[in-house]
């Protein structure tokens, strides 16, 4: 293949993965009218539509989704073997992206990796925030971080993080004006703040479990973010319940800032898990990350 080619598929990918000539481009370092009009030929050579532009979105047509799930893996595999020559370096190089939640990019990933990036000054880092199930290899990333039951079949696992637990917190305030719920049926009564999982647009349904009995929740209020953080701090100022990790709400329930309800019914999950395709070979510089990240029992 001509690397004028390769070249052009490479910014296909970067447009369709990111739904968006503004993104990519900055992405790529090229201006907008240049990568539109890479894409135009790269269409006229192929002759066939790859993207389908609107004023507001842009989208794969079917020949393009062939392109971005065929073609896509392959380019990220060449780029991860030429990454993987670094090492023939004395330290090991390259860019590693991963996919995670808010929660632990702040309390898992960012506590390991402002030690580890010190020591490997060549190896640069993408931390990608987002709440939902991110597809890695449709998004060109190297791995993902999720509670353990979410994390699909066919990647490769690796325990990163001890078991979580959500709780139900509110604020003594809240609770002077409301009931506490007896049960997590009862959440429907309640004013509950919402989480928002940006990759389905979708809201959280809260999950409980005693007995062998699961639950799922959905709850109404006048607020919803995409950020657990927001969330508790909105709990905090009064707004309502929240269901957060415990682990962010305990400093508050020590102080007496929070009250927690339904404890019977809010187990331990297991906890964050990095993972990856199997079939992807894993460069020095990931390697290196992994080792860095993984729990020691």
């Amino acid at each position: 293949m001509a690397g004028e080619n390769l070249n052009d598929l490479v910014a296909f990918l970067a447009v369709a993965r990111e739904r968006s000539f503004t993104k990519a481009a900055a992405k790529l370092g090229v201006s907008q009218s240049a990568l539109s009009q890479t894409i135009r030929l790269l269409e006229e050579r192929i002759g066939l539509r790859l993207l389908t532009r609107t004023t507001r979105s842009v989208s794969p047509t079917e020949a393009g989704e062939r392109l971005l799930q065929n073609v896509g893996p392959r380019l990220d595999e060449v780029e991860a073997e030429i990454e993987g020559l670094s090492e023939l370096r004395e330290r090991p190089a390259g860019t590693v992206r991963i996919t995670a939640g808010d929660h632990a990019i702040v309390t898992l990933l960012w506590p390991k990796l402002r030690k580890l990036l010190v020591d490997y000054p060549d190896i640069k880092v993408e931390l990608s925030a987002d709440a939902g199930l991110t597809d890695i290899t449709a998004h060109g990333l190297n791995a993902g971080v999720r509670l353990g039951e979410q994390v699909a079949k066919d990647m490769i696992s690796v325990r990163i993080g001890p078991d979580i637990r959500f709780v139900v917190v509110g604020t003594p305030s809240y609770f002077g004006n409301h009931a506490p719920p007896d049960a997590p049926q009862d959440l429907v009564e309640h004013t509950c703040i919402n989480l928002r999982l940006a990759t389905f647009g979708g809201l959280y349904a809260w999950e409980f479990e005693k007995n062998d009995q699961e639950l799922k929740v959905r709850v109404e209020g006048q607020l919803v973010f995409n950020n657990i953080f927001h969330v508790l701090d909105a709990a905090l100022d009064g707004f309502g319940l929240a269901h957060v990790p415990e682990d962010l709400a305990r400093p508050h329930l020590a102080e007496g800032r929070l009250r927690q309800v339904l404890d019977g019914w809010c187990p331990a999950w297991p906890g964050y898990h990095l993972y990856y395709p199997s079939r992807r070979q894993a460069s020095p510089a990931f390697a290196v990350l992994l080792e860095a990240l993984r729990i020691r029992a």
